[in-house]
C-alpha cells in the first residue's frame, strides 16, 4: 500500500500562530497567552499526525456489477470503504470515484462513537463512448472535522476494464416494398431497402438431411420439418462490411466513426433476426456468419465496441466477398469519391453504401457519383442503394418470402 500523500497547510499555519502568540507572551510577559499558545502549537502538531495514522489501514475498494456495458445505460457499482484500525477521534471519510468524477461523504457510517468500520455507497454512472475503458480505483480522503489536515489514500486493487459497446438502434427503412423484389434497368437482381437480401437461413426438410440440421423450433411451432442451409448456402444472405478509415485521426473523427459502428451494429441485429446475415470488420480476412440464434454475435459485438479507424487504417478485406450473391451492406465512416466504384464495378453485387449523415452533401453521400436510392436511416446514419435512381427504376414484385 502506498503511503497516504498529507495536506496540512492549515494544520502549518495553526502551528505558526501558536509560536507568535508564544513569542509574543515571553517578549511582552502575558502569563495568560501560554495556555492559548500551547493549545494551538500542539492542534496543529497532533491533527496531521493523528489523521495521518488513522489514514493507515484505510482502504476503498470498487465492486462492478457488470464487465459490459452498452453506451448511455447506467452502470451500478458498489464502492466498500474500509476504515483504519486505530480510532484517534473524530474524522470524516470521503471517496473519490474516477469513473463519476463525484465526491461521497461517509462521515455518519464510519463514525467512530458508532464503531463502524466499513460502509458501502452505491453508485450510477453512464459512459458515452465505447470501447475499452481502465477504471482508477477510487480513493479515499480522510480529514478532521475542523478541516485542517487531510490525507489522501490510494484506493486497493489493480484498475478495473470495462468494455463499452456500441448502442443499437431499430433500422428505419425509407424505400416501400420492404420485403419485395426489383429489377434494375440493366436487368440485375438489385434490392430495395431489404429486398434482394436473402434473410431466408432456412429451407424445407429433404429426405436425408441429419438430424443436426433439423430448426426445431419451426417444428415445436408445428410449421412442420424445416432444416437450416449448410454453411455454404449462406452464401445467399446479407453482409455487413465495416470500413473505419477517416480523413483524420480517430480522436478528431470519433463522431462519424462511432456513428458508423453503431449503425454496422444495428444492421446486423436487424438482418440477423430477420434470417442471419455476415460480418466483415477491418483486419479481418473472414465474414464471420451471425445467425437467428445470435451465438456468435456477442464475440462480434466485443470487436465492434474495439474497432479503430484513422487515416492509417486498413480497407476491408473485399476479397473476403468472393462467392457470395447476396446483397453486401457497406458501412463507412469516411467516404471517399472512388467508394461508389468500387463497389459498383463488374461482377459487384447489389450494394448499399451507409454513411454518417455529417458526410451528406444535397441528401447524397459525399464524392458519390452514380444513381442511388435513399434506403434506410439507422444511427445516425443514411443508406442509398447504389445503381438505381427513382427516376429509372422499374419494379417486379414478388411475394416476400417466409421463414418459419
Amino acid at each position: 500500500m502506498r503511503a497516504p500523500r498529507m495536506f496540512a497547510r492549515r494544520a502549518a499555519a495553526v502551528a505558526v500562530v501558536g509560536v507568535l502568540l508564544g513569542l509574543v507572551a515571553l517578549v511582552f510577559d502575558a502569563s495568560l497567552l501560554f495556555v492559548p499558545a500551547v493549545g494551538l502549537f500542539l492542534l496543529g502538531v497532533v491533527t496531521p499526525a493523528r489523521i495521518w495514522l488513522m489514514t493507515w489501514g484505510a482502504r476503498a475498494e470498487r465492486r462492478l456489477t457488470a464487465e459490459r456495458v452498452i453506451e448511455d445505460e447506467p452502470l451500478e457499482a458498489t464502492i466498500v470503504v474500509r476504515r483504519g484500525r486505530l480510532v484517534l477521534g473524530p474524522a470524516s471519510f470521503e471517496v473519490t470515484d474516477p469513473s463519476t468524477g463525484n465526491e461521497f461523504e461517509l462521515t455518519d457510517e464510519l463514525a467512530p462513537l458508532r464503531g463502524e468500520r466499513r460502509a458501502s455507497v452505491r453508485v450510477v454512472t453512464r459512459f458515452q463512448h465505447r470501447g475499452l475503458h481502465r477504471l482508477a480505483p477510487p480513493s479515499l480522503i480522510v480529514r478532521d472535522p475542523l478541516d485542517l489536515a487531510r490525507a489522501r489514500t490510494a484506493g486497493a486493487g489493480e484498475s478495473q476494464s470495462l468494455l463499452v459497446l456500441p448502442r443499437t438502434e431499430p433500422v428505419r427503412w425509407l424505400a416501400p416494398g420492404r420485403g419485395r423484389r426489383l429489377q434494375l434497368p440493366d436487368g440485375r437482381a438489385g434490392a430495395e431497402a431489404m429486398a434482394a437480401v436473402d434473410l431466408d437461413g432456412l429451407r424445407p426438410y429433404r429426405q436425408g438431411t441429419p438430424a443436426s440440421r433439423i430448426h426445431w423450433p419451426a417444428v415445436a411451432r408445428g410449421a412442420g420439418l424445416i432444416e437450416r442451409r449448410l454453411q455454404a448456402d449462406g452464401d445467399a444472405r446479407p453482409l455487413v462490411v465495416l470500413d473505419a478509415r477517416t480523413a483524420s485521426t480517430p480522436a478528431v473523427d470519433a463522431e462519424p466513426l462511432d456513428a458508423a459502428v453503431r449503425a454496422a451494429a444495428s444492421l446486423v441485429l436487424e438482418l440477423a433476426r430477420g434470417g442471419g446475415c455476415g460480418l466483415l470488420l477491418p483486419g479481418e480476412q473472414r465474414a464471420t456468419a451471425i445467425d437467428r440464434e445470435l451465438i456468435t454475435w456477442p464475440a462480434a459485438y466485443a470487436r465492434l465496441a474495439l474497432v479503430l479507424g484513422g487515416h492509417r487504417g486498413a480497407a476491408p478485406a473485399l476479397a473476403a466477398t468472393s462467392g457470395r450473391t447476396g446483397a453486401m451492406i457497406y458501412v463507412a465512416a469516411s467516404p471517399s469519391p472512388r467508394l461508389g466504384a468500387v463497389l459498383t464495378g463488374p461482377g459487384a453485387a447489389a450494394t448499399v453504401l451507409v454513411v454518417p449523415d455529417t458526410a451528406l452533401v444535397g441528401g447524397r453521400p459525399r464524392g458519390l457519383r452514380g444513381p442511388a436510392l435513399a434506403t434506410l436511416s439507422v444511427s445516425g446514419c443514411s443508406g442509398f442503394l447504389l445503381g438505381v435512381g427513382r427516376d429509372r427504376t422499374r419494379y417486379r414484385t414478388h411475394p416476400p418470402r417466409t421463414a418459419a
